[in-house]
């Protein structure tokens, strides 16, 4: 398994929602790849919908396939609260 700093981190957009919550994605140098949810976006809830701009990490081993690891915020949307 590669490690936390073999990891490739890219930024793209989401075409396709596919089932078993994984997504087909356009990444920003305009390559598509296959991405499934990471564990704590599972957990909490967090939605993903076509248009969403992601951020995925890739495994240098195989650059078909990534994990989403955070959605952007849209604009006008509102900032969760820190206490």
């Amino acid at each position: 398994m590669a490690k936390e700093e073999d990891k490739i981190r890219v930024e793209g957009t989401i075409v396709e929602a596919l089932p078993a919550t994984q997504f087909r994605v356009r990444l920003d140098n305009g390559h598509e790849v296959l991405a499934y949810l990471s564990g704590r976006m599972r957990k909490y809830y967090i939605r993903i919908l076509l248009g969403d701009h992601v951020r995925v990490e890739m495994s240098p081993y195989d650059l078909t396939r990534g994990r989403i690891v955070y959605r952007q915020r849209k604009m006008g949307e509102p900032a969760a609260l820190e206490e």
